[in-house]
């Protein structure tokens, strides 16, 4: 079992992340899932939640309760699919787009003190394998 040393620096290299990123998402009143929806649905058009799902590290059953919550918030909003009725379009609203502009720049410069670190080398070399360790997960499924 010459992984298990991958997988426990993985799982601790998120978890730092996570603790990192998070604390400074927090300061803005969210959540970090909440960050990931709003940084998500920035500057893009109307996504229905299966697309979220998909672009988002959320979990459908935990998606419909952060929605409500940023709905409340008044910085999403939901309404029908025209293309198909049984789901729903998600989009910020005025405020929600407002408060994206403000935070994902600022998250951004927030995270750059710790990925400028690296070089775009060992960044690319990093993706590239983290990259290809997902794929050999995913073919195995």
């Amino acid at each position: 079992m010459d992984f298990l040393p991958l997988i426990r620096e993985l799982a601790r290299s998120y978890q730092a992340f996570e603790s990192f990123s998070g604390s400074h998402v927090r300061s803005f009143g969210l959540t970090p899932p909440q960050f990931d929806l709003i940084a998500t649905l920035g500057n893009q058009p109307p996504m229905t939640c299966k697309e979220l799902g998909q672009k988002t590290l959320i979990t459908k059953g935990t998606l419909t309760g952060i929605l409500d919550r940023l709905e409340e918030k008044g910085l999403i909003s939901r309404c029908v699919n025209s293309e198909d009725a049984r789901s729903q379009r998600v989009t910020l609203t005025e405020t929600g787009n407002l408060l994206f502009k403000q935070v994902f720049p600022k998250h951004g410069q927030f995270l750059s003190r710790a990925f400028d670190q690296l070089s775009k080398n060992e960044m690319d070399q990093l993706t590239h394998s983290l990259k290809r360790l997902r794929e050999a997960i995913e073919k195995t499924n």
